[in-house]
This record gives C-alpha cells, sequence and structure tokens, in this order.
C-alpha cells in the first residue's frame, strides 16, 4: 500500500489544507481581489465544498474552493498538482463551468442571470508548456480580432513554474510559495502563517486523520471484495484461465471503486488517485475510460 501523507507533511499544494487556509475570508479576498485586479467587499461561502448535481442521470462534481462576491462574481479556485493528458486540464474547466451554469439554471434563474464566473486552477506544472506564469482564457470571434462574445465566462491557468508575463507582484511571490519557496512579501506570508495555524488546529487534524483512516479502510475492502469477486467469477466458470480472467476483472474493480473514494475524498484528480494507488501507467488509459 503506498505511503500517505502524514499531517505534519501537507503543504499549501493538498487540495485538504489549500481548502482550510482559504477559509479564511481576509486572506481568500485579498487573493481574488489580486488575481482579477478588482476590488471585493465581501466574499461568501455557499457551502464549505461545493457539490453540484446537474440530475439523476449526471456526475457529481466536488469543487474545493467555490465563492460568491458582492457582486454575484462566481468563482472557483482549485489545486492542480498533476497534469495528466494535455487535453483533460482544458476539458476539467470547461464540464466545471457547464455545471456551475446548470447549478444556477437548477434553481430557477433564466439563462439571461447567469453570473460572471471564473474557473481557475493553480497548477503545479507548466499546463500549456509555454512558460507563461498565467494563462487566461475567454471566448473571441476568430474572424474579427478584439470582439469577445461576452458571455461572462473567463478560465484561467496559473503557472507555478512560470517566468513569462507580468503579474501582480503579490501572485508572483504566492506561487512560488506555491512551488515550495519560502514565503516572500506580506501577503504570501500572511498565508504560510495561517497555513501554520491551521496545522496546529487539533480538530482539522483529527477530520484529516479520520479521512485517511477511511481512506486506508476503503482501500483494504475494496480491495478484499475485488479479489473475492474476482474468485467467483472464476469458480463460475469452472476453468483455469476464466479463473485468472475473472480476478483480474475484480482487482480492476477494487482499483475502480478506490480511484473515485480519493476522488470524492480528498478531491484528487483521475490522474492523482491513479498516482497515489500506483497504477502502472500502461494501465491508466484503462481506467481513465471507466471512470
Amino acid at each position: 500500500m503506498p505511503r500517505i501523507k502524514e499531517w505534519e507533511e501537507l503543504t499549501i499544494q493538498d487540495n485538504f489544507l489549500f481548502q482550510k487556509v482559504m477559509q479564511n475570508q481576509h486572506i481568500c479576498k485579498r487573493l481574488i481581489e489580486k488575481l482579477l485586479n478588482i476590488k471585493v467587499q465581501s466574499i461568501t461561502y455557499p457551502e464549505a465544498e461545493k457539490t453540484i448535481t446537474a440530475g439523476f442521470a449526471s456526475k457529481d462534481i466536488r469543487l474545493d474552493l467555490y465563492v460568491e462576491t458582492d457582486t454575484g462574481t462566481i468563482l472557483d479556485i482549485e489545486m492542480q498538482t498533476t497534469a495528466g493528458k494535455p487535453e483533460w486540464l482544458p476539458k476539467r474547466t470547461r464540464y466545471y463551468q457547464s455545471m456551475i451554469d446548470i447549478n444556477i439554471v437548477v434553481k430557477g434563474e433564466d439563462y439571461t442571470n447567469l453570473k460572471t464566473s471564473f474557473v481557475i486552477f493553480i497548477c503545479t506544472f507548466d499546463p500549456f508548456e509555454e512558460n507563461r506564469r498565467i494563462y487566461t482564457f475567454r471566448n473571441r470571434c476568430v474572424e474579427q480580432d478584439g470582439l469577445e462574445l461576452g458571455d461572462g465566462t473567463t478560465k484561467i491557468f496559473l503557472n507555478t513554474k512560470g517566468t513569462v508575463g507580468e503579474i501582480d507582484k503579490d501572485i508572483k511571490k504566492f506561487l512560488a510559495y506555491v512551488d515550495g519557496h519560502a514565503p516572500e512579501g506580506s501577503f504570501t506570508q500572511a498565508i504560510a502563517q495561517e497555513v501554520e495555524k491551521v496545522k496546529l488546529h487539533k480538530e482539522t487534524r483529527l477530520e484529516y486523520m479520520t479521512l485517511l483512516m477511511e481512506i486506508k479502510e476503503q482501500k483494504r475492502e475494496s480491495y478484499a471484495e475485488g479479489l473475492a469477486d474476482g474468485e467467483k467469477r472464476g469458480e463460475k466458470r469452472g476453468e483455469k484461465r476464466g479463473e485468472k480472467r475473472g480476478e483480474k476483472r475484480g482487482t480492476m474493480q477494487a482499483t475502480l471503486v478506490s480511484i473515485r473514494h480519493l476522488m470524492k475524498k480528498l478531491h484528487m484528480t483521475a490522474a492523482e488517485a491513479m498516482n497515489f494507488l500506483e497504477v502502472p501507467a500502461a494501465e491508466r488509459e484503462k481506467y481513465a475510460s471507466q471512470l
């Protein structure tokens, strides 16, 4: 079983800790102001961990940090530490954006009342390999330069490894801190202090340890269930080849259950969950298609 991070090892890169730190409204508000270069009077957290369900047959998504400003602007801010396939991250932002919009309409709002929204990914890798600190995407006309669609949606990717492009000086220092460097400047130092404060909070530590105990237990149970299912299928076929095939299928099902559990409970991406479970590289595409 792969080693799980101890509480003392957690950094701002870890979704659990990042989410807890951003529950400090002053820090979260300042981060939004500096990212978007706007003035924010106040923010609200509709839910600590926003879970969105579009319908009976749809997949639930759990957003790390879902915030609404006093002007009605909605922001989903996510920490991303695993790249995966080149197309995965852009399509993930597209899916998150669509689910945010559907969630608003489902509540009875007319589509003309859709709010201005931002999906922001803080990446510990370069998602587009252009060495830029920030990549901002909005819908624009291909035939006419400067003509924007004006649908109120923006997707932003921050790159902790980037060196090209001008950004707010405090955001530059924040990205360096996320990348593992010592905190510099009052803003980043305030975040680092909040990290230490959260890590000294006994109830939060207990919450994390309880969560990891659940993950470990889930892994043990799902693996055992998968093997039992495989053996049952193999016995039913009554031949060695069928037994091996059944056991393999059961093991795969157990791994799928563990991947989904990690994605739901620790907000990992599929790639992060497969890294955590040490799924062989040659088998990841097979698991991704099942997810």
